[in-house]
């Protein structure tokens, strides 16, 4: 059968019933889908300006209707905006015979102009007294009773619009989305950092290991690449001069889908003339409690598996290797290749039996280790097969001056002491594709104009690469990368 996207209900006899009624509102001469409306008010805005004990303060607002409840000559009913909920009165006796008839015809789900004067009820809940109303779309589609749980998780995220219509802790994280990015540029900002753009069309897609989107440019008769990383051309306004870049935008990497990884994700990148691996722990520990006070008003971050997350610095520093050792056994580093490779297979791992040796170490971080450092902690020292782009320890060669930003067991963060020996940097860049077992792969995949912007020469830097989504997901308990994606990537359904 043909793919489709089966979230979607077919059109059925609901649908050709709101067809019905938006010809009987042309009937009556109004728009169904409605006009530009002037002088609005935001419910948040209404029910802040609102005084108690002065009338007479008129106000308009326009939303979805959400709720209605007749009571004969008299009607409550909920307008929604992006602001929040406030309840309608809509009587009778103010509104006159015809345009309350016309009110009882609006469906949930519609949206309307609502203008009259804000007061109190009996029951203590801020209220509008409708004198007045406009029609100005008709919904061809009834709204979810409920729209939450395990069986509807999927249509969350194939139908966003209609989950932030209905759930309101969706629309909650989104806002925080905002603000968290919002105060992302503030930060950098007040630090001297100089926001840049970058290409996201790439002739040689650099600066991380991932499969790349694949496209072509007809005017060129070239082939590109969607970037995955911004990393190489930030480099390159670090020889030119900029002492301080950051950018924040998408990477797009032609991979798996997951609960922490989506093809299309937005990253922020930071570079420091001068600075170090430690300069950016600093910043990076800086901002994420600067973000969390200032969005969230807390650095207790409680997630949905009961696990609370304490941001309170200073963050713990451990050194690959210890933790290797902690759960490998002391002698790890001691072994050879093949006792190693034997030891994690013991460990329940299963790895190629091709796999390099420092990948048999790494599976053993990121299968056993990575997933229980909840609490903020800084790997460093990672071995230097992993990192092509950064410098080396100054008293170990075998290893990089480098860090992991683990929080709730995932990596937010990995930011480094910049290479910026054109020599070791072209050895590195070899190294890594022979070890492809491909060595043709080497002709044309090594960025020479970023090799010959080193040669020129760069200062010595701190830079790190923080995915925004995780970030995202950290700061708010998500348990999934699609909750904090207004529009994640989703397999087709079938019929």
């Amino acid at each position: 059968m043909a793919e489709t996207d089966s979230t979607v209900e077919p059109r059925g006899e609901i649908f050709e019933k709101c067809l019905q009624k938006a010809a009987e509102w042309r009937g009556k001469g109004i728009d169904p889908h409605g006009q530009r409306v002037d002088g609005l008010t935001l419910v948040q805005n209404a029910r802040a300006n609102f005084k108690e004990g002065v009338e007479g303060v008129k106000v308009k607002l326009a939303g979805r209707l959400t709720a209605c409840r007749s009571m004969g000559k008299s009607i409550f009913a909920d307008l929604k905006d992006s602001t929040g909920r406030l309840q309608l009165f809509v009587s009778k006796t103010v509104l006159g015979d015809e345009p309350y008839a016309d009110f009882k015809r609006v469906d949930i789900g519609d949206i309307l102009a609502a203008e009259g004067e804000l007061f109190i009820t009996r029951t203590g809940e801020l209220t509008l007294r409708v004198d007045s109303f406009t029609f100005l779309s008709k919904a061809m589609r009834t709204l979810p009773e409920k729209w939450h749980g395990l069986t509807d998780v999927e249509a969350r995220y194939r139908q966003r619009y209609v989950d932030l219509i209905v759930n309101d802790e969706a629309r909650d994280l989104f806002k925080k989305r905002v603000q968290i990015i919002r105060g992302i540029r503030r930060f950098f900002e007040a630090r001297g950092f100089m926001e840049v753009e970058t290409p996201m069309l790439q002739v040689l897609a650099g600066g991380a290991a991932a499969k790349p989107f694949k496209t072509f440019h007809e005017a060129l008769s070239l082939d590109m690449y969607l970037r995955i990383a911004p990393e190489l051309y930030l480099k390159r306004l670090l020889v030119g001069g900029f002492e301080k870049v950051f950018e924040l935008n998408r990477n797009f990497r032609n991979e798996g889908l997951s609960r922490r990884h989506n093809p299309e994700f937005t990253m922020l990148e930071i570079y420091e003339a001068y600075g170090d691996c430690r300069t950016m722990m600093v910043l990076v520990q800086d901002m994420i409690t600067t973000l969390a006070q200032e969005v969230l008003g807390t650095l207790k971050i409680p997630c949905a598996d009961g696990t609370v997350i304490d941001l309170t610095p200073p963050w713990r520093i451990a050194p690959y290797r210890d933790l290797v050792r902690a759960k490998a056994g002391d002698d790890w580093f001691d072994l050879t290749p093949t006792q190693r490779f034997m030891k994690a297979t013991e460990m329940g791992l299963k790895i190629d039996p091709a796999a390099p040796d420092h990948e048999v170490t790494n599976e053993v971080y990121e299968k056993l280790i990575e997933n229980t450092l909840l609490q903020p902690t800084f790997v460093i020292r990672l071995p230097a097969e992993l990192v092509p782009l950064a410098k080396k320890c100054s008293d170990d060669p075998t290893l990089v001056d480098v860090f992991e930003l683990e929080i709730n067991g995932r990596e937010v963060a990995p930011g480094y002491s910049e290479l910026n020996d054109p020599v070791e940097q072209r050895r590195r860049f070899t190294a890594q594709l022979k070890a492809t077992g491909d060595l043709a792969l080497c002709e044309g995949k090594i960025d020479e104009d970023f090799l010959t912007a080193l040669e020129y020469g760069m200062p010595p830097a701190g830079g790190m690469g923080i995915g925004i989504d995780r970030l995202i997901m950290t700061l708010t308990g998500a348990e999934s990368i699609r909750d904090v994606i207004l529009f994640p990537h989703m397999k087709p359904r079938k019929d």
